[in-house]
């Protein structure tokens, strides 16, 4: 693989969490960075427990509690930036920021149940905010190149193409 492009200016300035707003079927969620409490922990599980199997991608997130325990341990150290959408005790949805060279590898995911309601571009937005509050300057990701909603969803926000060889699609930002 070629090394990846960045756009040459940074994208929009985005919020920082906390953010709390009312989704598109009316209700408050929050957004704020993980804690590292084992409470925080649990509820994603949680989440990912219930997270359908066909919203998978590229193997995240893993299906069985245990493979769900250890990736998020993986994810949820102090390397990597997390915000999680909050309904009440409910995790309705999660972002991450995960260090790879001189970039950051950005995954999102929002339960079936919360997506289409505007949720999971306040959390990636937040997500990025709070990248760029802690000096993250480049962000990277990919997705598949039939999930529509979720490119348009990208390219709104301000990533742009920057590898389409194969059947996936590479996006970047500049986030400074």
């Amino acid at each position: 693989m070629s090394e990846r492009v960045y756009p040459d200016e940074p994208a929009e300035a985005f919020e920082a969490p906390p953010l709390t707003f009312e989704d598109g079927e009316g209700r408050d969620i929050e957004i704020r960075p993980y804690d590292g409490s084992d409470r925080e922990t649990e509820a994603l599980v949680e989440m990912y427990e219930a997270f359908d199997p066909a919203d998978r991608a590229q193997g995240i997130p893993p299906g069985k509690t245990e493979r769900i325990e250890t990736w998020l341990s993986n994810i949820l150290d102090e390397e990597c930036l997390n915000v999680i959408a909050w309904d009440g005790e409910t995790a309705a949805g999660h972002a991450t920021l995960v260090p790879d060279a001189d970039a950051y590898e950005l995954a999102i995911f929002v339960l079936q149940a919360y997506q289409r309601a505007g949720i999971g571009r306040r959390l990636m937005q937040t997500l990025l905010g709070h990248g760029r509050e802690e000096g993250v300057e480049k962000v990277w990701l990919t997705v598949e190149r039939w999930n529509r909603p979720a490119v348009n969803l990208y390219q709104e926000t301000g990533f742009e193409t920057s590898d389409a060889e194969s059947f996936e699609l590479e996006m970047t930002i500049r986030l400074r």
